[in-house]
């Protein structure tokens, strides 16, 4: 029997569709390779496979699992095996000034009142020499174990591979949970974090909008207490949501009421959405969208499509987003994106 790794390998060489994947904190490989090219579509989410879905909310694709050979394999995770060593950022000072500049927009559109928060993004293209798709993909799995790790193939898509620390939603028939996560800082090996009063204002934003928009679906649910988490070589804030489906809320209802997440787009959702299609210059695509389990062994475990790539012809395109608030600061915002991109540059 062939290996995983030379399974994904021969699937993109027929140019056929698949995906492989790793759950946080997992040592299991998941993957499902599609025995047709058929681009499917999401109708009402009660389909059974993998879902792949695209900031706007328009393309929701998906990977059947009843026209799929299923695969599972145990790797050990070993992120000694590959190199982990600190990367020294580029210094492109037009990508810099003009990232800078949006967000400007960002801090004014905020305080002419036209909305509370906006997540803004940027893409960066990095020319690819020696690629090998499973080699690095094993080398996500490796390094983020407690992100959730993908590469998505399909050829009327593309490749797209990541490792995304934020779930958008775990619901079984009658439950689910949800987080709400906010607030960058780098890892500075110190035992304790602290946040700053714009960092901490960002994640209550991000918070109290999942909060009122579940709770006005006449949901019941349990919030924590906000907490720090870990994510590769970054901290976050967190805050864990839960809570019953009831006759006003389902799974389908559920997603259209949290995608995109104030985490990936803003407060209100519907003006910082326009804001950001309006200024970022580019098509977010699937980044910021979400992925995963779709009513596999009757659960659906969904995450925000982050710390992304998408692989296209010789080069690995990289997407990176900053929240911003009144008290942003453009020049932190743009070294807070650029520690973001390091995620995937250690791993290209």
């Amino acid at each position: 029997m062939i290996s995983l790794v030379d399974k994904i390998v021969l699937q993109h060489q027929q140019n056929l569709p698949f995906v492989v994947y790793s759950k946080p904190n997992s040592d299991t490989v998941l993957g499902l390779f599609q025995q047709n090219d058929t681009l499917y579509e999401v109708n009402d989410f009660s389909e059974k496979g993998f879902v792949f879905a695209s900031f706007d909310g328009i393309q929701n694709y998906f990977i059947p699992e009843k026209e799929s050979e299923q695969w599972s394999e145990d790797w050990l995770s070993n992120p000694e095996a590959f190199s982990n060593k600190e990367m020294v950022a580029d210094n492109d000072l037009v990508a810099q000034t003009n990232f800078q500049d949006l967000v400007g927009k960002g801090i004014q559109a905020i305080q002419n009142k036209e909305f509370q928060k906006v997540v803004v993004a940027r893409k960066e293209s990095v020319t690819l020499e020696h690629f090998d798709l499973g080699t690095t993909f094993k080398k996500l799995v490796a390094q983020y174990r407690l992100a959730f790790v993908y590469c998505f193939y399909h050829p009327k898509i593309g490749t797209w591979l990541g490792a995304s620390p934020e779930q958008l939603l775990k619901a079984t028939a009658n439950s689910f949970e949800t987080m709400a996560l906010a607030g960058t800082q780098k890892d500075t090996g110190e035992a304790t974090v602290s946040w700053p009063q714009k960092e901490q204002e960002e994640q209550q934003f991000v918070t109290d909008y999942i909060v009122s928009k579940l709770k006005d679906s006449g949901a019941q649910i349990q919030v924590s207490d906000a907490y720090s988490v870990k994510a590769g070589s970054l901290w976050h804030i967190k805050t864990d949501i839960s809570g019953d489906f009831g006759p006003a809320l389902d799974l389908q209802k559920a997603i259209q009421l949290l995608h995109p997440t104030p985490a990936v787009c803003g407060v209100p959702k519907s003006v910082s959405k326009a804001f950001i299609v309006a200024n970022e210059n580019y098509n977010r695509s699937f980044y910021t969208g979400f992925l995963g389990e779709l009513n596999r062994d009757f659960v659906s475990d969904l995450f925000v499509n982050l710390r992304c790539m998408q692989i296209e012809n010789n080069q690995a395109h990289l997407y990176m987003g900053c929240g911003i608030t009144k008290d942003s600061d453009p020049e932190k915002e743009w070294k807070e994106s650029v520690n973001k991109s390091m995620t995937m540059k250690r791993i290209l």
